[in-house]
């Protein structure tokens, strides 16, 4: 498909139509069904992907004790004079029946970062969880008996009878779920702090946060559990050097605190659940695997029990950063409205927007700005309308970035909204902030009844306290509980069975028959258990450093799987993982890389379809013979020539470095130097000195210039935002790379400058033969973006630690998913071990 071009930027992305088979798959004459679209911000189409929890005691919690039944009443109304205004706005609602709304009264977060409203904002307890009754005019604290904290987001049951919330009880504990009845009777604890509570903390407190774990952001599942976001993952951001801030992933939990489940494994946050009246679950997802660090956080769904994830909206646009408390439209199936935030330095405060997802989800296109006076158009802070541009529309018309919009990071120019609650597609509760105050005002937010024109109407101003999160306190279709069948033996082994039926469908340019393999790769959440308390091994926000300025986050390799003649493969992966896939060559090159993951919980089957599909196209398998690899059984990954396992990390000092000592470093060494460069071994600083010639420094000063041989590489921090544009086949990688032209003439860039300078390298070292596996090594290390560490755990600084017991260890595949360092180094002293 041709990329789409919008306001500038290329966002078209690989597409693949993702859906869970049946289990049983036989007869093999099985027609591949339509299958709802999936959209990867990656570009390998023939990619399935997967979610992950350890099943470790690490990430275990007992069922909570439950806190006897309160019989307590809620406080007792007070009265609440409403403007005229206001009351023209209530008469409105309860029109329509809504005579009741549910909402949080607590002083505004002011954290430094959208997903860092529960860690670092300023301790300002008070407040509690309200009900506004209309017809009545007053107002009423649900849970008066909770006192002296800070209530965060709730969600009321299906029956209109219940309410779950967070609460935070202290300035140094985590929030824990509670739920009440309507009335303000029956409370009770759903969720408490894992037994080993105290001792998490002590073992990972940094200053700034106590480091013990955090349930938020619950919603009512149709079956009665309770879905919910919480730290209980032990993760740390991957762009956070200091390690400070933790990651937030899906859990599940039963009505009565039992069975705790966790549902993602993100190595960075989802927030804001919500169900659809389908049954899934709606969910903010941030990640990045080879693409801007804070670009996407966008709209993925999934079961409830944690299968079929799937992108709703927003995997490749870059602009709002953020997408969040997303809620769908009632009575449409494709209409969804979530506030578009700055990635920092606010708390989830911005824009509305309503999305249509019948148009094309790789593209601005299916966005309406409620409130279009105000959007994200960087990473940091708010852009207001200038007067005079009101009623410009910039998603049709788009014009010079800076033209019509002035930048505020205080928020005072304007209006900023969080939290929408849609009544219809032109009827919105929301809470917002007026012009003229900061966003981070700690009574500055209020109730209003916003239509989509961009007026809103006030509904309620506590003055004193600000007024978030309006629901309507109304029963409603309870959604249908889903049951996604599993493969139990499949289940059993914590696997998963991934079938591609066309892996060429929409990979354009690429010859049928030229892809061979498929490589299966997987990104490694940090663990807080790879925190340093030492200083030294940090590195462009890296807190443990992998990478020279490509990505933050570990890869690891499970290995190869066949791809048959007609471009389908059917094969295994290991469940809850953050899964990802390359296309490659006859010569294990990858042609294609997809630059996200998907989750597979355990006993999973599930299948995509080529690469770019659209809303209006049909799958491949529709009108064609079954799929060649669904007559056989589902392949295990198998190890890459010249590797002793399929499961290995990638490592540039062990597998990429020998091959330079072996054939390079005679002429390219720090004394001879041959064409200015160097391939030598000798470590530096934090990595060696080959690997700081070959690979760029986007940041550029003395020293740091580009050699121009890897080829094109993907840093994750430079750019932070944009950074997600399609990138078509062969222009990643070995195939764009003069370096691995030179070493495999066959190799054809599609730059013909970059082409001639590679034919005459490869004429200048025509006497340098690698054997096919020295080869590998090579373009291998290329394909993966260029990776030099292959864990998160030992001492890396050459200057400090180069005589510490646990200096730069080459640890096996098991060890590098571990969510502890080696006992035997954990505690070791690091007195007396500095480099002399």
């Amino acid at each position: 498909m041709v990329p789409t071009q919008n306001s500038g930027e290329l966002i078209s992305r690989c597409r693949c139509l993702i859906a869970p088979l049946p289990v049983n798959l036989f007869p093999l004459a099985m027609t591949i069904q339509r299958l709802p679209v999936f959209t990867a911000a990656a570009t390998l189409a023939a990619a399935t992907f997967s979610v992950f929890a350890p099943a470790t005691p690490a990430f275990a919690q007992s069922a909570p004790v439950f806190a006897t039944p309160q019989a307590t009443n809620a406080s007792a109304p007070e009265a609440y004079s409403p403007s005229p205004a206001e009351k023209a706005a209530w008469d409105k609602l309860i029109a329509r029946g809504v005579e009741k709304i549910v909402f949080v009264k607590r002083f505004t977060y002011n954290g430094n970062h959208y997903y860092t409203e529960f860690l670092n904002s300023r301790w300002m307890p008070g407040g509690n969880l309200c009900l506004l009754d209309l017809k009545a005019a007053t107002v009423t604290a649900l849970v008066p008996s909770l006192t002296g904290g800070v209530f965060g987001a709730f969600d009321v049951s299906y029956d209109a009878k219940r309410i779950v919330f967070a609460y935070k009880a202290a300035k140094d504990v985590g929030y824990r779920l509670y739920e009440v009845n309507a009335d303000g009777t029956g409370l009770r604890s759903v969720t408490v702090a894992p037994a080993d509570e105290a001792a998490i903390v002590a073992r990972y407190k940094i200053a700034g946060y106590h480091h013990g774990t955090e349930d938020l952001d619950p919603c009512y599942l149709p079956d009665g559990g309770i879905a919910f976001i919480s730290t209980r993952c032990h993760f740390g951001i991957l762009c956070d050097a200091p390690d400070i801030f933790p990651t937030t992933v899906l859990y599940r939990i039963d009505a009565d605190g039992k069975n705790l489940r966790k549902l993602s494994n993100s190595s960075v946050s989802e927030n804001s659940p919500v169900v659809l009246a389908d049954g899934r679950i709606l969910y903010t997802r941030w990640e990045y695997v080879d693409k801007g660090a804070v670009s996407v956080k966008c709209l993925w769904a999934m079961n409830p029990d944690g299968s079929n994830s799937v992108e709703i909206y927003g995997n490749d646009v870059a602009f709002p950063t953020t997408m969040i408390f997303a809620r769908p439209i009632p009575d449409s199936r494709n209409e969804f409205v979530f506030t578009g935030t700055p990635h920092c330095p606010q708390n989830c405060v911005g824009t509305v927007v309503r999305i249509d997802t019948t148009k094309d989800i790789r593209t601005r296109e299916p966005m309406t700005y409620i409130t279009p006076e105000v959007d994200i158009r960087e990473e940091r802070g708010f852009d207001f309308l200038k007067p005079g541009w009101e009623g410009f529309d910039f998603l049709k018309n788009p014009a010079d970035p800076d033209s019509g919009w002035q930048r505020d990071r205080t928020g005072k120019s304007g209006r900023l909204f969080r939290e929408t609650y849609p009544l219809s597609r032109s009827e919105f509760l929301v809470s917002h902030k007026p012009a003229g105050l900061v966003w981070s005002d700690p009574k500055g937010y209020q109730l209003s009844l916003l239509n989509d024109s961009g007026v809103a109407t006030p509904l309620y101003n506590a003055k004193d306290i600000s007024a978030f999160r309006p629901i309507p306190l109304l029963p409603r279709k309870t959604p249908p509980v889903l049951s996604a069948g599993r493969d139990e033996a499949l289940a059993a082994k914590n696997l998963a069975e991934c079938i591609v039926t066309d892996v060429y469908r929409g990979m354009v340019g690429v010859a049928p028959g030229s892809i061979k393999y498929l490589r299966v790769l997987e990104q490694i959440p940090r663990p807080w258990g790879a925190r340093r308390v030492y200083s030294g091994d940090e590195y462009d926000q890296q807190h443990a450093v992998i990478t020279k300025d490509t990505h933050l986050g570990l890869k690891v390799q499970h290995g190869l799987v066949t791809v048959e003649a007609d471009g389908s493969a059917r094969f295994v992966v290991p469940a809850e993982r953050n899964i990802f896939l390359q296309a490659l060559d006859a010569n294990y090159r990858a042609v294609q890389t997809e630059r996200t993951y998907v989750n597979y919980m355990p006993g999973e089957v599930r299948s995509c379809v080529g690469c770019h599909e659209s809303t209006a196209q049909s799958p491949s398998g529709t009108n064609r013979a079954t799929p060649l690899a669904i007559k056989r059984k589902a392949e295990v990954p198998f190890a890459q020539p010249g590797e002793k396992e399929a499961f290995r990390t990638l490592s540039y000092a062990r597998d990429v470095q020998p091959v330079w000592d072996k054939h390079c470093v005679s002429c390219h060494n720090s004394e001879r130097k041959l064409g200015k460069l160097n391939l030598s071994g000798k470590q530096t600083a934090l990595f060696n000195e080959s690997y700081e010639e070959l690979v760029p420094e986007r940041r550029k000063g003395r020293g740091n210039y580009d050699k121009k041989l890897l080829g094109p590489v993907i840093g994750e921090n430079h750019p932070k935002t944009g950074n997600i544009h399609y990138l078509p086949a062969k222009s990643l990688g070995s195939h764009a790379s003069i370096l691995a032209a030179m070493l495999s003439p066959d190799i054809q860039l599609a730059d013909p400058v970059a082409q001639k300078r590679a034919a005459s390298l490869a004429q200048r070292h025509k006497r340098i033969k690698l054997t096919q596996e020295e080869l590998l090594r090579v373009t291998n290390w290329i394909d993966t973006n260029a990776q030099y560490y292959g864990t998160y755990f030992g001492r890396r600084n050459s200057k400090r630690y180069r005589n510490h017991p646990d200096y730069r260890t080459e640890y096996d595949a098991l060890t590098a998913l571990s969510p502890e360092a080696p006992v035997s180094v954990r505690n070791t002293s690091v007195k007396n071990v500095a480099a002399k």
